[in-house]
């Protein structure tokens, strides 16, 4: 959770903003750790919705890998950075919004405050935290052409993956589609019409042809509630996924425990983190920051508290390895440990972590052929079936009928 802080730098610059952490004791010791002398710590009120917050939208990775690319070369070229997003805002005069944001920084800029502090302050985007803080730690190390030049080959990494999994999974969508509309085609129209000719026979119905029957009517006279209801659903979902943080640990954690998707999450989840903390050291970012970097990378709630437990004893000038193998929480993949032990041994953590990072991608990418693959005859099974159910449902008492003409 967030905590608001207001105190003095040990340098005496006075300083405002807030720490994630998870309680108000280890948000103190992370103010400590980086000289800074809080008069006042106070959670943070996020759970409150201001207009800002709602107006705020995130910058897509696609954006965010653009602008980091453009900038990041007219930087190399000896450019200062307000001179570069003066020719940015130029250069994207047809993208209202986006030049709003270059408009927002540059402005900032000008009035003296650096790219993280512009950043960190304009109303337009909700960037990632990690962004922010590896653009805040490349200003004070004089690293910001090479971390930006990063984060554009990790955002555009991230791109294509997404990019691969909607390709990938547009087939199964139109085929599960097509599945939807045709079982409620044959409910909604075909069953009632051949309905009436049951009724007039007044013969008893098998019990599957009942079933059918009784589904159909139920269907057709609650549809309205019922797509109200899914959608209600989801939106009490994603308010309490975003507002509680009980019940967004006990999903997470569910999650992490289904057997072919929990290893796809973790996957993720560590080849993103290893990638991050390679770019981080990669660039001369000190070990400790660089952990407190790349741990804002996780979208799992699980693997975010344990690394934020780890993080502490990182910053008290443990190993990482040691700390999560001492810390609780959800059981990491022992490669994951092991090559992070050796990379701390060796003093190889970037390249270690590097090659980490494409092996769980590249693995990802294997698991998704594979389930994709087994996916589609599934699909096309439960289409058959489903169809198959509802011709039998109305054959049957035709074939009966006709029988009993004949006899």
């Amino acid at each position: 959770m967030l905590f608001k802080y207001k105190g003095v730098h040990k340098t005496g610059k006075r300083l405002k903003g807030t720490v994630d952490a998870n309680s108000i004791e280890e948000a103190g010791q992370k103010l400590r750790l980086q000289g800074v002398y809080y008069e006042s710590l106070v959670p943070s009120s996020t759970s409150s919705l201001s207009f800002e917050a709602l107006s705020k939208r995130q910058m897509s990775g696609t954006m965010l890998a653009l602008f980091s690319k453009e900038l990041s070369s007219y930087l190399n070229s000896g450019m200062t950075i307000l001179t570069a997003i003066k020719l940015l805002e130029n250069q994207h005069q047809g993208e209202k919004q986006y030049v709003s944001f270059l408009n927002s920084i540059k402005t900032m800029i000008d009035e003296g405050k650096s790219l993280y502090n512009a950043l960190n302050s304009q109303k337009v985007y909700k960037l990632p935290e990690f962004y922010l803080q590896s653009l805040n730690v490349a200003g004070q190390s004089g690293k910001m052409v090479e971390v930006l030049t990063n984060m554009s080959n990790f955002f555009m990494a991230q791109t294509k993956v997404q990019k691969q999994v909607k390709s990938a999974m547009t087939y199964p969508a139109i085929i599960f589609t097509v599945a939807v509309g045709m079982t409620a085609f044959l409910i909604a129209f075909v069953v009632p019409k051949i309905t009436e000719i049951f009724s007039d026979t007044g013969q008893a119905l098998p019990p599957i042809t009942q079933f059918v029957l009784d589904l159909s009517d139920f269907l057709t006279a609650h549809y309205s509630a019922m797509i109200v209801g899914v959608l209600l659903l989801v939106v009490i979902f994603k308010v309490m996924y975003a507002k509680m943080v009980t019940f967004h640990r006990w999903f997470d954690a569910i999650l992490l425990r289904i057997p072919v998707l929990g290893g796809l999450i973790q996957n993720h989840e560590l080849g993103r983190f290893s990638y991050i903390l390679s770019l981080m050291l990669a660039s001369g970012v000190a070990y400790a920051k660089s952990v407190e970097l790349a741990k804002a990378t996780f979208g799992n709630y699980g693997f975010k508290a344990l690394f934020d437990a780890a993080n502490t004893k990182v910053q008290e000038g443990n190993k990482l390895s040691n700390s999560l193998q001492m810390s609780k929480g959800a059981k990491l993949k022992r490669n994951f440990l092991q090559s992070l032990a050796l990379g701390e041994e060796t003093s190889e953590v970037s390249s270690i972590l590097d090659n980490l990072s494409k092996l769980y991608a590249e693995e990802n990418e294997e698991k998704l052929k594979l389930l994709l693959s087994l996916i589609e005859p599934f699909m096309m099974l439960f289409i058959g079936a489903v169809v198959g159910v509802i011709v039998a449902a109305m054959l049957l008492p035709i074939f009966t009928m006709t029988q009993g003409i004949h006899s």
